[in-house]
């Protein structure tokens, strides 16, 4: 019974780490890079774009394609480098907590 009640309160501090965490993330910001840097996107960790950097040369409409294209890849990149941040942080918070193999958090 002690080992349970020890469990509880460690879910329970878990559980509080991890909201805070999840405050933290939306304030934290993320950037990627396409075209050697000549579009820039920011997100927040959670996802949310805060802005959008390009290069005046790209605004022309012979290069809308390209330029298209240097969104897309920009945006993922920093979508990629959100998630391991929010992996690399909440495997920090769950530090000492015994899950099962494969559980994410947060659910």
């Amino acid at each position: 019974m002690k080992d349970i009640m020890g469990l509880m309160k460690q879910a329970q501090a878990m559980q509080a780490r991890m909201q805070e965490l999840q405050a933290q993330l939306e304030q934290v910001e993320v950037e990627g890079q396409a075209g050697s840097g000549s579009v820039r996107v920011t997100l927040t960790a959670k996802g949310v774009m805060r802005g959008i950097a390009i290069e005046p040369s790209l605004l022309t409409a012979s290069e809308k394609d390209m330029l298209e294209d240097l969104i897309v890849t920009a945006h993922e990149d920093a979508r990629r480098k959100g998630e391991a941040l929010v992996q690399e942080r909440m495997q920090a918070v769950t530090a000492g907590i015994p899950l099962p193999p494969g559980m994410k958090l947060p659910f």
